[in-house]
């Protein structure tokens, strides 16, 4: 999907997500001190806006200049600042070594464009600062439920360390690479999604 695909979507006054945070957002952060946090592909803003609420400098960049403008209206009626950037990430003038953590949650992309996004999130990382991905896996397809259908932009958790890797950033260590089970409601009952979730963290102290 395109960005004007996207901004379709997004163009309703409801949300297309909930407005809480991811569901493996607060635990993988929990041990972090707030710093300066980027959201990629950011939607709506809910995850950005949330870490704001922690205390953290929060940015989200997204191609949908309809969905930055959602996600700068929901901060200000929760009354949190942040910055908003409405961009694509394979043009985007990434800023090097400027982010304390940078997130990216269901960026669902073909395996070269995935690469070039993941090593410029990974470069914008300071010392010591740490890279959550998390996504829809490739498994989810046969013992799942939900995500995109088109394997081409699944993921695998080796795969995305893989990609980290061949970035060539210096100094990245792999704290967590493993499939994750999140429970979906169905009329049915509910049903686990299998995600891919990965945490790096760039060695080194800030400062």
């Amino acid at each position: 999907m395109d960005a004007a695909m996207w901004d379709e979507r997004y163009a309703g006054a409801e949300l297309v997500w909930s407005a809480e945070p991811n569901r493996f957002l607060p635990p993988e952060v929990a041990d972090l001190a707030p710093g300066r946090a980027l959201d990629v592909a950011c939607g709506e803003g809910r995850n950005a806006i949330w870490l704001a609420e922690q205390g953290w400098t929060a940015t989200g960049v997204d191609f949908s200049a309809v969905a930055v403008d959602k996600a700068a209206q929901l901060a200000a009626a929760r009354g949190v600042d942040a910055t908003w950037v409405a961009a694509d990430l394979m043009v985007w003038d990434w800023p090097s070594e400027a982010f304390d953590l940078v997130v990216v949650f269901y960026l669902q992309l073909r395996r070269p464009e995935l690469a070039v996004v993941l090593g410029h999130a990974a470069r914008s990382l300071a010392p010591g600062g740490t890279l959550v991905l998390v996504s829809h896996d490739r498994l989810n397809l046969t013992d799942g439920i939900g995500g995109p259908q088109a394997p081409e932009v699944l993921q695998t958790p080796q795969e995305v360390v893989d990609a980290l890797e061949a970035a060539g950033v210096a100094d990245l260590a792999v704290e967590r690479a493993e499939r994750v089970r999140r429970p979906v409601s169905t009329d049915g009952g509910t049903v686990d999604a299998v995600d891919c979730l990965v945490r790096v963290r760039r060695r080194g102290s800030a400062g």
